[in-house]
C-alpha cells in the first residue's frame, strides 16, 4: 500500500512538473540575409523577450534554445535552425526531450491576412498556407496546438508575395516594432502564466 500510494505521489509530482514547463517557438529563416525580414518575426520576437529578461540564446540541436524561470514556470524559447519549412522536427525533438504537453506549446509567427502588427492568437486552425506551420502540422499529426499570428500585412502588387515576405520592414512599421513586441513580451507572459484563454481575451486584436 506504502508503495502504491509513493507511486502515485511521484507519478502526480512529474505530472505537475511538466505541466509548468512551456515551449515558445518562434518561426524564421537562418542567416544574416533573413535577420530583418518580415518572415522572420518569430525570431524576433524571442529575440526581444530574451534581451528584456537578459537572458541569452545556445546553440543546442536542431536549434538556438534559451531558458527562462519565472515564478516556478520555465519558458524554453526556441529558434530553430532547420529553415522555415522544415521547423516540425525541432518542434518535435524539443517538446519530447523537454516532456512539454503539446497544451504549453505556442509557435510563433508571421501572417499575411493581417494587418501590420496584429496580433492573433489561436487554440489551433490550418497552415493558412504557412510552410512553417503546415510542416508542424504534418510532424505533430495535428493541428491542436496554440500558434501566435504577428500581421505583416499584405501590401504587395501581383506575383510578389515572396520578396514582400522575404524583404526588410519599410521606415513606419520599423517604428512601430518596438511597441508590438513589447505587447507580444506581455502576451508569451499571459499565456504561461494567466492561460490560453485569458490571453485570448486580452490580446486579440490588440
Amino acid at each position: 500500500m506504502l508503495n502504491w500510494f509513493l507511486s502515485r505521489k511521484k507519478q502526480t509530482q512529474k505530472l505537475e512538473a511538466m505541466s509548468k514547463k512551456y515551449l515558445i517557438v518562434g518561426l524564421g529563416n537562418i542567416g544574416p540575409d533573413y535577420v530583418n525580414t518580415r518572415h522572420n518575426i518569430g525570431f524576433k520576437v524571442l529575440n526581444h523577450f530574451a534581451n528584456t529578461h537578459s537572458i541569452e540564446f545556445e546553440t543546442r540541436k536542431l536549434g538556438a534554445l534559451a531558458n527562462y524561470k519565472f515564478k516556478g514556470r520555465t519558458f524554453s524559447l526556441l529558434k530553430p535552425n532547420t529553415f522555415m519549412n522544415l521547423s516540425g522536427k525541432a518542434v518535435k525533438y524539443w517538446l519530447e526531450k523537454e516532456k512539454i504537453p503539446m497544451a504549453n506549446l505556442l509557435v510563433v509567427t508571421d501572417d499575411l491576412n493581417l494587418s501590420f502588427g496584429t496580433l492573433r492568437l489561436k487554440t489551433k486552425g490550418s497552415d493558412g498556407g504557412h510552410n512553417g506551420l503546415k510542416d508542424i502540422q504534418k510532424i505533430l499529426n495535428t493541428t491542436q496546438y496554440s500558434r501566435l499570428r504577428f500581421g505583416i500585412s499584405d501590401e504587395f502588387s501581383k506575383g510578389r508575395q515572396v520578396d514582400y515576405v522575404l524583404g526588410q520592414w519599410n521606415a513606419d512599421e520599423a517604428t512601430q516594432l518596438e511597441e508590438r513586441l513589447q505587447t507580444t513580451n506581455k502576451l508569451i507572459e499571459s499565456f504561461v502564466m494567466a492561460g490560453i484563454d485569458n490571453t485570448m481575451n486580452a490580446y486579440n486584436g490588440k
